[in-house]
């Protein structure tokens, strides 16, 4: 039985491509739905609409031949009578004979009959058969994408209790990283109000080796700027100092744009952690500036068992491999 893998745009044009190529109707058709289609966000992650489809089978045909056979075998075999046997006096002596001749070729006759009834019943166990595996092979399909659902659930609810513990398992309150919160945030201040920016709001929490720098007020678009530009550029400046002075890594947040950066992340992260279940390994595309950080974080958070690094390419662009830990070393 021929099945034929569909790829369109829509679900439509997938159906009606399949019938085309199997040569029949749409109601004439079996399919499973591999993948639905999807138009993405802004022009990416955008997918097609995928279907296995195979023509339906019709099975009336085949048991109503098997039933017009019977019913041919049953009215031959009816039609035949067996002549009483006469004398030998009436005959000549050849009705013996005769009528041995008449009963082999009646048995013959049944016996053909017979291997043809049982020729049709092995075509419709055959036909049945071919049915089962097809229909095993849907509700295969149909199991591994319920597992595959249920394993990125898992991954995700894993995530979701990860950042949940990383926000209040921190030492933000011992002696020296509030000192150190106070220090940065005054000398931080200070920079801001240099650069004649409108800002009202200027905190530091230091926990865990990380200063969380959170900034907002009028002119906070301008501390970001376009995509992102001077954003990039001030967390760049900023991550200099504070290392170089304190050995501490920095998060900024002005306004929500991280949190913005964070829900594209996570939408963007989705087909990739697919991957990671599916084939074990998978790398990012490149990414810039904080997006980088957020990404890795999460991917960390998703897969702690997994080698995961953030590489730079050729072209001096930053990417997130990730890996099994054995095979890091061929990465």
């Amino acid at each position: 039985m021929e099945m034929k893998r569909i790829e369109a745009e829509t679900l439509e044009e997938a159906y009606s491509k399949a019938a085309k190529e199997l040569s029949c109707s749409v109601t004439e058709i079996n399919y499973e739905i591999v993948q639905h289609p999807s138009v993405g966000m802004m022009g990416l992650f955008k997918k097609s609409a995928i279907i296995i489809a195979v023509k339906k089978v019709v099975e009336s045909a085949v048991h109503s031949g098997n039933n017009e056979k019977k019913e041919s075998i049953k009215s031959k075999n009816s039609s035949i009578t067996i002549t009483p046997k006469k004398s030998e006096k009436a005959d000549g002596g050849n009705q013996p004979e005769l009528e041995k001749e008449k009963i082999t070729e009646i048995e013959s006759t049944v016996e053909a009959e017979k291997s043809l009834e049982s020729n049709f019943n092995a075509i419709s166990t055959v036909i049945e058969d071919k049915d089962a595996i097809v229909d095993s092979f849907f509700n295969n399909e149909e199991k591994k994408t319920e597992a595959k659902k249920t394993e990125i659930k898992k991954v995700q609810d894993d995530t979701s209790k990860s950042v949940e513990s990383l926000e209040f398992d921190d030492d933000r309150d011992s002696p020296e990283n509030r000192e150190l919160s106070i220090e940065i945030e005054n000398k931080l201040k200070k920079l801001i109000e240099a650069g004649c920016f409108e800002v009202d709001t200027v905190e530091v929490d230091v926990f865990n080796g990380i200063a969380h720098i959170f900034v907002d007020g009028e002119d906070a678009a301008l501390l970001i700027g376009k995509e992102g530009y001077r954003y990039n550029a001030l967390s760049y400046m900023l991550f200099n100092w504070i290392n170089s002075s304190y050995d501490l890594y920095i998060k900024l947040e002005i306004a929500e744009f991280i949190q913005t950066q964070e829900e594209m992340i996570d939408n963007y992260l989705k087909p990739i952690a697919e991957h990671i279940l599916e084939h074990g390994r998978g790398k990012t595309k490149p990414l810039d500036g904080i997006l980088v950080q957020i990404a890795l974080e999460k991917l960390r958070a998703m897969f702690p068992n997994k080698y995961i690094a953030i590489k730079t390419g050729k072209d001096g662009k930053k990417f997130i491999l990730i890996n099994n830990f054995n095979s890091q070393k061929n990465n």
